[in-house]
């Protein structure tokens, strides 16, 4: 069986203890990504099985119709919005997903750029090893209010880790969120207004659909202090298009910190946030430690082994029809 996993971006696939699911089969690791049409047509030409992460390549009809002997896609994931299941369905490629969530990883990822930006952490690391002096003055978090969009599974990780530092919680979202924060004795925002106005640091939670992309708007970032800081490990798309970029120019918020990018990865530098020296830019790697990879590529590699057996399937089209 020919496999290809595509866009290893931290080259660790072969490391991982759930490979040796696969390892005795025909295993190719594709580390660089691309986006061509033409260079996936290569990569995946002789494939059977493809292992994919999430939303990192667009599988669509017209990759389908040059990829003559695909059976499987194996979703490292839920889902993702750029595979086109019923184009598929047609090309009788069978699409599994996973059922696990890791919330840690992602929690985890929020509360540290969390305390690398009000403590000036990766800005002093840098002029320190530049040897540049005086010493900046950082911002204290116990005593300060962190504002929560979106009090899911995860903001509920980072409301607690702000808690055991100090913090004053602030919640706002959906009727469900500010019920939520009522039980778990956090304070739900008066308004939209005053949880944008009153929050020293803005975590963002809320889940990407249609319903929410762009949700947090210029107009909602410039009713912050220009103290505080905006920090997103969900989705760029959650936040309207350039809104950020604008609003850190004009001074509320005065301070960001990223982990996502409505054009990911960003290979070039090539980023307006890239360039602001009150941004800190991660390459979305949240989600990315050792648990959470052997979790998510341990249950796809799992499906792939069940598909070589012929064993029932997790299937996004269960009514496919499998290519001979």
């Amino acid at each position: 069986m020919r496999i290809v996993v595509a866009d290893d971006y931290q080259n660790c696939v072969k490391d991982l203890k759930c490979f040796a699911t696969i390892s005795d089969h025909d295993v190719s690791v594709m580390v660089q990504p691309t986006k061509i049409l033409s260079e996936l047509v290569e990569r995946f030409y002789q494939a059977d099985v493809i292992v994919v992460v999430r939303e990192r390549i667009t599988i669509d009809e017209e990759l389908l119709k040059q990829l003559p002997n695909l059976k499987l896609v194996a979703l490292v994931g839920r889902n993702s919005k750029y595979i086109d299941f019923a184009a598929c369905t047609r090309h009788g490629v069978g699409v599994t997903f996973g059922v696990s969530g890791s919330h840690i990883a992602p929690a985890e990822c929020a509360l540290a750029l969390m305390l690398s930006a009000r403590r000036n952490v990766v800005l002093e690391a840098a002029r320190m090893k530049a040897g540049l002096f005086p010493i900046t003055l950082s911002h204290r978090l116990s005593g300060s209010t962190l504002g929560i969009y979106g009090l899911g599974d995860i903001g509920e990780l980072v409301a607690k880790g702000a808690s055991g530092l100090g913090m004053h919680v602030l919640i706002w979202g959906r009727q469900g969120s500010l019920d939520r924060a009522k039980e778990l004795g956090y304070q739900p925002a008066k308004s939209r207004e005053d949880f944008f106005a009153r929050s020293d640091v803005i975590s963002l939670h809320i889940r990407y659909n249609k319903d929410t992309l762009g949700i947090v708007k210029q107009a909602d970032l410039m009713m912050m202090k220009p103290t505080s800081l905006l920090i997103n490990t969900a989705r760029a798309e959650l936040i309207e298009r350039g809104a950020l970029e604008a609003a850190l120019n004009a001074g509320q918020p005065g301070f960001a910190a990223v982990d996502v990018y409505e054009d990911e990865p960003i290979l070039d530098g090539n980023h307006p946030l890239l360039k602001m020296a009150n941004v800190i830019c991660l390459p979305h790697l949240g989600w990315a430690d050792h648990d959470t990879f052997e979790l998510y590529f341990g249950e796809a590699f799992e499906q792939v082994e069940r598909f070589i057996k012929g064993e029932p399937l997790r299937l996004f089209n269960p009514e496919v029809v499998f290519k001979p």
